[in-house]
């Protein structure tokens, strides 16, 4: 009930031929890639602006949380009189 079923006419392996293991592979050549010096200069320039925009959100951030502290300092002091 289980036993194999094997085909009437198998079909033998494939012959490989083998190569001699001196023969180095072919290789491609590297893409060259040509990068223009108005591409650097834009990396640069917009490095340069997210540096400055991120610095301007943290002098922002710690101006704005200064002067939450002293509002609530002084909001303090007048519910105390």
């Amino acid at each position: 009930m289980f036993l194999p079923q094997y085909p009437d006419n198998p079909t033998p392996p494939p012959a490989y031929t083998h190569t001699a293991a001196d023969q180095t592979p072919a290789r491609r050549p590297a893409p060259q890639i040509s990068v223009s010096t108005g591409a650097v200069a834009a990396v640069l320039v917009g490095g340069v602006v997210l540096t400055a925009l991120l610095a301007a959100v943290a002098v922002t951030a710690i101006s704005v949380a200064v002067a939450a502290v002293v509002l609530r300092s002084l909001m303090r002091d007048q519910h105390r009189r």
